[in-house]
């Protein structure tokens, strides 16, 4: 899924170049792989952050509903 995401984001981004060349206007600087491995960075991260959110009882409300899953047993 994140490669197909970056795919698709590198993909914009080369055709909003295409459309300033098309234009007439200089073009984005940055060569398919450099913009490639910026979103897949980014993504990266994106993704990192979100696991360590879903794995972690950050929020008063997650940690009560831990304690709760714990005290039932269920846990």
């Amino acid at each position: 899924m994140k490669q197909a995401i970056t795919r698709l984001v590198v993909l914009v981004i080369l055709l909003i170049n295409q459309a300033l060349i098309t234009l007439g206007w200089n073009p984005l600087p940055f060569s398919e792989e450099q913009v490639y491995e910026a979103i897949s960075s980014v993504a990266m991260v994106v993704v990192a952050i979100w696991t360590w959110w879903k794995n972690n009882n950050v929020t008063k409300k997650a940690i009560r509903n831990d304690q709760h899953l714990k005290d039932m047993g269920l846990k």
